[in-house]
């Protein structure tokens, strides 16, 4: 596997690859490091469906809205390059914000404000994440919109943990390429979605942190039992999610898995999404689950 230390240089490659060898499919899989097999599962899946498998390491401080999130970012190039290796990557490729975007001067007064933020379209004004953590989704949009630049993909893969993510990662795409594809959530035996955030768990804590996934299932074994009112579904997650000491809710709610709007009255058959958000012992999980069981976007 090929590693490379520069955005600019990653994008040459990606280029001559392009230009020599038009039938070369790429697929493609940004990252912020710290993998677990999450990650690995993306990477397996793009080098399953894929001619050249490009990974990208980067923190990206765009996205961050709390300073102390970023600096306690785990950050290990060898190590993850070893994962990724293994799991059928091609290149590996990494970089400071300044190499992402060199057309600006970071050092400057105005510091990362001066980098134009792309519009990340209508599902980051739905609430959940975007009220949470306000900026994210302009810094996510951001950076996605220049890795898909720099590697010009034909195909882009995402994990279904971060549900409100992959809304705003097809707005920056459009219609062209890349295409995205949304991988099921990778989970642990209890149920809980692998995140690099459950490092910072305890064994003990980790089992305490399934309850957010039982929160969900509890909605939709109440949505198979008939149950249609959104009000009354959200309240089913809140109250196994009550159950757990130590738990702080942030969100638990039903949207519209392609829209992301709310229920006016009765939840549809199909086409609805519950997404929870919680803190436990000071580590912030998300999780998401359709109310109808779907292999290709659980």
């Amino acid at each position: 596997m090929e590693r490379i230390e520069s955005p600019i240089a990653a994008a040459e490659r990606c280029r001559t690859v392009r230009d020599t060898s038009p039938s070369t499919r790429i697929g493609f899989v940004p990252t912020m490091g710290a993998l677990h097999e999450g990650h690995l599962a993306l990477v397996r899946r793009a080098a399953a469906e894929n001619d050249l498998v490009v990974v990208s390491i980067f923190v990206n401080p765009l996205q961050f809205d709390d300073a102390r999130d970023l600096a306690a970012y785990h950050r290990d190039f060898d190590g993850d390059c070893a994962l990724l290796e293994g799991a059928g990557a091609h290149i590996a490729f990494t970089g400071g914000l300044d190499e992402f975007f060199p057309e600006y001067d970071l050092y400057g007064p105005s510091g990362t404000d001066v980098i134009e933020a792309v519009d990340p379209g209508p599902a980051a004004r739905a609430g959940l994440e975007g009220d949470v953590r306000p900026g994210h989704f302009e810094g996510v949009a951001t950076i996605v919109r220049r890795l898909f630049d720099l590697v010009r993909p034909h195909v882009a893969y995402f994990g279904a943990k971060d549900w409100q993510q992959t809304l705003v990662v097809r707005h920056v795409a459009g219609s062209g390429e890349p295409s995205i594809v949304v991988v099921p959530t990778d989970r642990e035996a209890s149920g809980l979605a692998r995140s690099s955030r459950n490092a910072r768990l305890s064994p003990a804590q980790r089992e305490h942190a399934a309850v957010v996934h039982r929160a969900l299932l509890a909605a939709r074994e109440a949505f198979a039992g008939g149950e249609r009112d959104p009000v009354a579904l959200e309240g089913r997650m809140r109250a196994v999610l009550d159950r757990e000491d130590g738990t702080e809710i942030e969100y638990a709610a039903l949207r519209d898995a392609r829209t992301l709007a709310t229920f006016d009255g009765p939840v549809p058959d199909d086409g609805a999404r519950a997404l929870v958000a919680v803190r436990l012992a000071g580590v912030r999980l998300i999780d998401n689950l359709g109310l109808v069981p779907d292999e290709e976007s659980e």
